[in-house]
């Protein structure tokens, strides 16, 4: 993530309700929902940190060093219990895990953290005396991409698949521990994975490719596409994409600075090319004709890396979405059905402290 205000990168808990900023000055956590910071790691404490992760609103943090002060190698994972009483910070760290090459990202589960490298992914037992269950060797993968399914009854994981554009599904509940078992493979897009998602229950992978235009929906068990949506017509970088709770719809973000919604639940909701209502057009127009636009959108600074979420549900109608930003901006709409969207809330996040410690 472009870095400002010295912020390195920023990830959503497990159920959105959190989200944790990776620092130069260390590590801060906010609730989501009222926005409210729960606490933080100081320099003194953690140095610079590239790369942090919560597991759901518990003590447990992942933390990988980096930026321009690390004080942890950037190779290594450590998994910080600030239910430890010492104020030593090496007394707070309950677990290392320490690889031959930098850690690109962090994802856990109530049993398992996934840790992934530029061409592997590691699978281990969590929290308590972890052991290795998987690894999983992949194509180039610089920017850490794959999504874990925090549901119980799903021990689902994603990540880019050996071919160009590929998606692998592995069921980390069927596959044999020490085995390297064959991933499910959805052939999702012609050009690079950039971004890619689960929604709650794991029934469903939304990804898109390096171009940014598409985002495809994948049925995780049949494997068939079940919808295309359009982000526009100009290549793009996605940031982030997520899903509803009740996966009635999702949102993403890019470096256009808009951050765009789309029904799922209900798709005749999205909107449709004006060419579409005119009828015959030749196939080079056709692709865009059949492609669903967003319901609704708004903007955030342009070119400001930010991650994107849906917020609680006020009412029947209405929903909404919270954009956070590197910038340090905090960013909260509202949007109905009918695609109404209006601006509830503006914060700047970082301005926002807390005197307790993590």
């Amino acid at each position: 993530m472009a870095q400002q205000r010295g912020v390195n990168s920023l990830q959503f808990n497990q159920d959105q309700s959190c989200f944790c900023c990776a620092m130069e000055t260390g590590v801060r956590i906010y609730n989501v929902e009222p926005l409210m910071e729960k606490g933080h790691l100081d320099h003194e404490q953690v140095g610079s940190v590239a790369l942090c992760s919560m597991l759901h609103r518990s003590n447990l943090l992942a933390v990988v060093g980096g930026g321009v002060n690390p004080k942890f190698s950037e190779i290594s994972v450590l998994i910080w219990d600030d239910a430890q009483e010492s104020r030593e910070p090496k007394d707070k760290v309950a677990v290392e895990f320490t690889f031959t090459k930098p850690v690109l990202a962090v994802r856990m589960r109530h049993d398992k953290i996934i840790i992934v490298l530029k061409n592997r992914i590691y699978v281990y037992t969590f929290p308590d005396n972890p052991v290795k269950l998987f690894e999983f060797d992949t194509r180039d993968n610089p920017k850490g991409l794959c999504d874990l399914c925090p549901s119980l009854e799903k021990q689902l994981l994603v990540f880019p698949g050996h071919k160009c554009g590929s998606l692998q599904l592995v069921d980390l509940s069927n596959t044999k521990p020490g085995t390297s078992s064959a991933p499910f493979t959805i052939n999702a897009h012609q050009s690079e994975i950039a971004c890619v998602a689960l929604n709650q229950p794991g029934s469903v992978a939304a990804s898109a490719s390096r171009k940014g235009t598409l985002i495809r929906l994948f049925d995780t068990t049949t494997r068939d596409k079940l919808v295309e949506l359009r982000r526009g017509t100009d290549p793009a970088t996605l940031y982030c994409i997520n899903f509803s709770h009740d996966s009635s719809f999702l949102c993403a973000s890019s470096d256009k600075g808009t951050v765009h919604i789309f029904a799922l639940k209900d798709t005749k909701l999205n909107r449709r090319s004006a060419l579409a209502r005119v009828g015959k057009v030749g196939p080079v127009i056709g692709q865009y004709v059949d492609s669903q636009w967003s319901l609704a959108s708004f903007t955030v600074p342009a070119e400001c890396a930010c991650i994107c979420a849906f917020g609680k549900n006020t009412s029947k109608n209405v929903n909404s979405v919270i954009a956070i930003c590197v910038d340090g901006t905090f960013h909260k709409y509202v949007f109905t059905p009918d695609g109404n969207c209006n601006r509830e809330a503006f914060d700047v996040y970082l301005d926002i402290c807390d005197d307790d410690d993590f």
